[in-house]
């Protein structure tokens, strides 16, 4: 079988072998057994961690889940410097949760947290930031700036979140670079290699956002750009 692995501005081919093995361990084969130079991240193995997140004919896959096929194309995430081979530098989508202030503190942590409490972000609480949606989001390719689907899905998980106390100061965060700009495409939801929907938290965050007496900017600036904010 051969595996096509894109290497700074080529596309190295090399010949493997198949054996119900996962894109990781043909990559640890590659690397151990005929390239030692090839780079790429791992970690847990077992599709926890997020850190093997490539893209394969053009789709962002867990290395460590997807299993290869014959003349597969395998590439680094998009939308972030690439180090070496497979190997991106993740720390500037990272950054977009502190823009987002996608974080728990200060909370109430005597409050008594119900199982339906604890459902409403159950789910966003699986993200693993492994990047995926990072790099399938098409509006980063015109706005670096961006926000983006992972931070915006966190913001809402603690939005969400009974013991929150800072909920409207999340919500006005991602109205600058956020909320706003995104299209609605999907591109996040099939990537999502743990079935979260960011494009329909970013849908809740914009009514959350509507109901505290905000507005689409695009929006109000079809009136002329008068302050429509209640």
């Amino acid at each position: 079988m051969k595996i096509r692995i894109k290497r700074a501005d080529e596309i190295v081919s090399y010949e493997v072998e198949q054996n119900n093995q996962t894109l990781l361990e043909i990559l640890s084969d590659i690397k151990t057994k005929i390239d030692t130079t090839l780079s790429f991240s791992s970690g847990c193995r077992s599709e926890v961690c997020g850190s093997c997140a490539v893209r394969v004919n053009g789709k962002e896959v867990l290395a460590c889940s997807y299993k290869p096929n014959d003349e597969d194309i395998v590439e680094p995430l998009k939308n972030m410097p690439v180090l070496r081979d497979l190997a991106v530098d993740m720390k500037q989508a990272h950054a977009f949760n502190k823009l987002a202030k996608a974080w728990g503190v200060p909370r109430n942590n005597s409050l008594h947290v119900s199982q339906n409490d604890a459902a409403l972000n159950e789910l966003q609480s699986d993200c693993i930031m492994c990047g995926s949606c990072f790099s399938a989001c098409p509006v980063y390719s015109v706005k670096p700036d961006f926000l983006g689907p992972f931070a915006l899905t966190r913001a809402w998980k603690y939005v969400t979140d009974v013991r929150e106390m800072n909920s409207a100061n999340i919500i006005e965060a991602v109205q600058t670079n956020g909320i706003y700009d995104c299209t609605l495409c999907n591109e996040c939801v099939v990537v999502c290699p743990q079935g979260i929907a960011p494009k329909q938290d970013i849908v809740m965050l914009k009514n959350k956002s509507g109901v505290m007496g905000y507005m689409d900017p695009n929006f109000a600036n079809s009136f002329g750009g008068f302050d429509l904010t209640f």
